[in-house]
């Protein structure tokens, strides 16, 4: 049981991205000191809504220039802080030319590199890690072979590898050294976050994330003339940044949490905004399994990836997290309704809204 020092400093790494950007708004938000981790400190573009957060906030931010790659990167940005939250990883599922270069090296580097300097910073009391509901099941029709056909935080993806969901593969590898680096010493502990497919409004105009990315192709057309089956394990990102603070901030916070709130499909996701707004190219059905197995390699997936997830529901077990967090979860309608208008708002999506 670790007890956090609210007055000192909280380290986040890779702040810009989508998951980061909100878990660093809320504790400004909150009041804390924020140190957060940039590849680029010139590059102000990247990180200037985190700067226009913190200015309408009574907390402070700290940028540190870091890279996964580069051992004790992440020592400065890490001094003086009792808690750490590590989000910097690669997500990509698509267009991957070499999986251990592109993914499952700078995963596992970066774990190692975060760990190997609170092992070395003393204040550091516990680190909580961005895991993913990947590092437990890798296709989803693994989920069938499991005990009462559920994916809970004792399941671990035993599937995947460089060459088959090289993704998943990634992370399964992270956190498990992440748990292997944990157990070699006493002075800080370990939580793991395990979200599912996070959606919800971006702080920033990136549209780089696969998540986001997704709900562009289904407003603008690309899936009109069918979506693919399977219900997904959707959590919204301002629930999953919650969770990782509470894993941080909850002295009794233990092991890993599988951070999913709901069980829904792609067509769910467009029917939220379509009905609403009935001029958007959304899908109304679902494309065949077989023509999207023969279509996928100009998606970028493979035809076994099509076979092993298309049309395979993904059911989970979120209890663990309500009972030790005491987490609760935004309503489905909400995440699409508030991420879908905030992309109309940045132009990211047409405004066909009347």
């Amino acid at each position: 049981m670790k007890t956090i020092n609210k007055n000192t400093p909280i380290l986040v790494t890779g702040g810009t991205g989508y998951l980061a950007s909100w878990i660093v708004k809320r504790l400004l938000d909150d009041g804390y000191t924020v140190h957060t981790t940039v590849r680029n400190k010139s590059k102000q573009e990247k990180f200037q809504h985190l700067l226009d957060c913190a200015e309408k906030t009574k907390g402070k931010l700290e940028i540190f220039e870091a890279d996964l790659l580069i051992n004790q990167s992440f020592a400065e940005a890490m001094s003086g802080c009792e808690l750490v939250i590590h989000t910097a990883s690669p997500f990509k599922i698509s267009g991957i030319k070499n999986a251990d270069k592109e993914l499952v090296q700078p995963a596992l580097q970066g774990t190692r590199n975060i760990l190997f300097s609170a092992n070395d910073i003393a204040s550091v009391k516990r680190v909580v890690l961005t895991s993913s509901i990947v590092a437990m099941i890798g296709d989803v029709a693994d989920i069938k072979e499991l005990n009462n056909g559920l994916m809970t935080e004792e399941s671990w993806n035993t599937t995947s590898s460089v060459k088959h969901q090289p993704y998943p593969y990634s992370k399964t590898m992270a956190e498990k050294e992440a748990w292997k680096i944990a157990g070699k010493q006493t002075r800080w502990d370990l939580v793991i976050i395990n979200p599912g497919f996070i959606l919800g409004p971006s702080l920033s105009k990136r549209s780089d994330s696969t998540s986001i990315n997704l709900m562009i192709q289904l407003y603008s057309g690309k899936f009109k003339t069918g979506a693919p089956a399977g219900t997904q394990a959707v959590v919204d990102v301002r629930d999953v940044a919650k969770a990782h603070i509470l894993a941080g901030l909850t002295p009794s916070a233990s092991g890993r949490h599988l951070t999913a709130g709901h069980q829904r499909d792609f067509l769910d996701i467009a029917k939220i905004a379509g009905e609403i707004y009935p001029n958007y190219p959304v899908p109304k059905k679902h494309v065949p399994k077989w023509l999207f197995k023969l279509l996928a390699p100009l998606f970028g997936f493979t035809r076994k990836y099509v076979e092993r997830n298309v049309g395979h529901d993904i059911v989970f077990d979120n209890s663990y997290i309500k009972q030790d967090l005491n987490m609760t979860f935004i309503p489905f309608e909400q995440t699409i309704l508030d991420h879908f208008n905030q992309l109309v708002l940045d132009e990211l999506i047409p405004d066909r809204r009347s």
